[in-house]
């Protein structure tokens, strides 16, 4: 199916969504890679305000290039997201709904995702150039000391993923594979 969701996300908004929907999504997500994730975690450890709010909102992933005249942003592909399992159930129990990237999570993120009712995007690798068409406007608001890995505010609008992992603990990969095997294609 085919979703178009606007952040900050709901319950309700989670709940529609299953492994292989395509999203498009509109509103405000924000970027995080290793050092701003390790960074966001020591203060939840030490019980200190964390720089935006989590609640309801979607990480991408990302470490975007510096923008050309006249873009607001560069080159926006995904990262590799099993970088940041460590650090994801913490960030989830502090009501991240959303993550965008590439690549597999563990099982154990899997299951936080159950737990705390988070989606895991995929983002298309490769295409970062077409994918920062759909960010309006950027603003760093963390950590402008990690340069393209500090966190930054996003505006996006219509920016497509596809569900890799639902609330449901499903997996696209794995039952992308169990598919093909089925057919004879693997």
């Amino acid at each position: 199916m085919e979703f178009t969701i606007t952040t900050p996300l709901t319950e309700y908004d989670l709940e529609q969504l299953h492994i292989g929907d395509s999203v498009f999504i509109n509103g405000v997500i924000y970027t995080a890679r290793d050092a701003a994730h390790k960074r966001l975690v020591v203060l939840i450890e030490e019980d200190k305000d964390l720089p935006f709010d989590l609640q309801g909102q979607i990480i991408y992933y990302v470490g975007p290039a510096p923008a050309k005249p006249g873009q607001v942003i560069g080159s926006a592909g995904p990262t590799t997201s099993g970088r940041m399992d460590v650090y994801s159930p913490a960030l989830m129990d502090k009501g991240l709904k959303g993550m965008i990237g590439k690549g597999n999570r563990s099982q154990a993120v899997i299951e936080a995702m159950k737990s705390y009712k988070c989606v895991y995007f995929g983002a298309t690798g490769g295409v970062g150039a077409l994918l920062a068409r759909a960010i309006k406007k950027v603003r760093i608001i963390a950590y402008e000391d990690l340069g393209p890995e500090a966190i930054y505010q996003l505006w996006v609008k219509n920016f497509p993923v596809i569900v890799v992992n639902d609330i449901y603990g499903n997996d696209l990969y794995k039952e992308g594979v169990k598919k093909y095997q089925k057919i004879g294609m693997l």
